[in-house]
């Protein structure tokens, strides 16, 4: 079963096409094997695979970057191209063991509307190999068991384990994964607890046992959080990504740290290993920085070219896992440096700097879904919508639709709460009949927001759900559930 949806990019400043936001597709190059390879390279888009891939890693790739209608499994059986050649791909190198295949980039010029050049769609299989894909949205996730190792895991596969238990009749899995079921996922006994195989997508799964008719969390898992109804689950992360860093066999402690957990010194300890130091954790779709503490001493990843400068002169290691966008700025032709600063990088302003081009300046950028603003600061002044220190906003897979209603006489109306830092003119609402709506990517858990009607603060009308604020007006509470995105 296949779903499309629609990513918008919403700008809610028009600024005469200052900004042009393309989708290009590239996979994690560094950190991955280049038997599996999508890049962007002298404006063709360029796949290499390797034809010893097994069926579920190849499966990944093809949902991953939207590639079911090329017909890359029939082309790797028997050889017949016609898929390809029908979408205009070009096979560049065949051998017994991998192929090539490239293809000229398209920009959106032959798009006829300007507005739509921030418009495009992109398929996503949930039921897929990789699904049930975690829809929690969180900055990481590591796994920390006691008295037993991390849940094995294989391509999508994970082995969840149950220790004890012997005299046990029944124990079941239940999870989000499953909408919490308490007869879909059996158990099997061993000689030391309890096993069951899960098809599992990256990110933050909870879950139980059911011991003989009784819930019980993963005594062995630290990681447990309150569901907000009084119920406490076991959390498990499946990891995307493993860390390495190679050598420094003598090193006695050795820290990952980077932006994704605030460059915390202590949290993220590394395993030895017999090549180094490894760890495994999620991290989800966008742009992360990082070194690593190797007895207390500060350095970037030596085996990584992919670098930002920082604040102390010195790199931070890059990893980007999704599809990069690239912001353009047209014009400024006679300016001598041009940054990048946004929500996405917490506003640094020593870290993105901007590339010159023929007509300007542009920057890729690895994002994933949410609701983001920027500007960019040019020799020093700050660039933003329509020529003012204002900032550009753009929202990234939206979810969910607010609707005001009975406001039809409105001039001007807008969303405001804590999904866009409470900004109280940046979400303009659109005008549908009489209605006037606005879309935003919304991540579980509890968000408070109300409208802006011309000029005048309320709380939704239609929505009896409410909590007092600091100025006694109150603000609307919407509640966003796992799994209904």
């Amino acid at each position: 079963m296949e779903m499309r949806r629609a990513i918008t990019y919403q700008h809610m400043r028009k600024t005469g096409g200052l900004l042009l936001l393309l989708l290009l597709c590239c996979g994690l190059s560094w950190g991955q094997p280049p038997s599996k390879n999508y890049t962007i390279r002298n404006g063709r888009m360029w796949i290499e695979l390797s034809k010893n891939l097994s069926e579920s890693s190849l499966d990944s790739f093809i949902v991953q970057f939207d590639l079911a209608e090329l017909g890359i499994k029939t082309f790797i059986r028997t050889g017949v191209r016609d898929s390809l050649q029908k979408l205009g791909w070009q096979l560049d190198k065949n051998t017994p063991d991998y192929f090539v295949i490239s293809k000229v980039l398209e920009g959106f010029d032959k798009i006829g509307n300007p507005a739509e050049k921030i418009l495009f769609t992109e398929k996503k299989d949930e039921k897929g190999l990789l699904a049930p894909f975690s829809t929690t949205q969180v900055p990481f996730g590591v796994n920390q068991f006691r008295n037993k190792s991390d849940f094995r895991t294989s391509d999508s596969i994970v082995t969840f384990f149950l220790r004890g238990y012997p005299n046990a009749s029944k124990v079941i899995l239940s999870g989000s994964f499953i909408n919490w079921s308490t007869t879909a996922l059996n158990m099997t006994q061993t000689d030391s607890g309890w096993i069951r195989q899960v098809k599992l997508g990256p990110g933050k799964h909870w879950y139980k046992f059911i011991v003989d008719g009784n819930w019980i969390t993963d005594k062995d898992n630290v990681n447990q959080e309150n569901d907000g109804q009084g119920n406490i689950n076991s959390v498990y992360y499946k990891p995307n990504i493993t860390v390495y860093l190679d050598s420094f066999a003598q090193a006695k402690k050795v820290v990952l740290s980077g932006s994704f957990n605030d460059w915390r010194r202590n949290e993220l300890v590394m395993k030895p290993t017999a090549r180094g130091w490894a760890l495994s954790l999620y991290l989800p779709e966008g742009t992360h920085t990082y070194r690593f503490i190797v007895d207390g001493r500060w350095m970037a990843d030596p085996f990584n070219p992919d670098r930002m400068p920082n604040e102390y002169h010195d790199f931070n290691s890059v990893i980007k896992i999704g599809k990069p966008y690239i912001f353009r700025l047209d014009g400024f032709a006679d300016a001598r440096q041009v940054v990048l600063t946004g929500s996405f990088n917490k506003w640094r302003k020593d870290e993105l700097f901007m590339k010159r081009t023929a007509t300007g300046w542009e920057l890729p950028y690895t994002l994933g879904a949410g609701n983001y603003s920027y500007h960019f600061i040019i020799d020093g002044k700050v660039a933003g919508a329509e020529g003012r220190q204002e900032n550009f906003f753009f929202v990234i897979a939206p979810n969910h639709t607010f609707r005001l209603k009975g406001f039809a006489q409105a001039k001007e109306v807008y969303l405001s709460g804590d999904f866009n830092d409470w900004a109280p003119a940046t979400f303009r609402m659109e005008r549908e009949g009489d209605d006037w709506i606005f879309n935003v990517h919304l991540t579980p858990g509890k968000h408070l927001y109300k409208f802006v009607v011309d000029g005048k603060w309320i709380t939704d009308p239609a929505n009896k759900d409410w909590e007092q604020n600091e100025h006694s007006s109150g603000n609307s509470v919407i509640w966003i559930e796992p799994g209904k995105w």
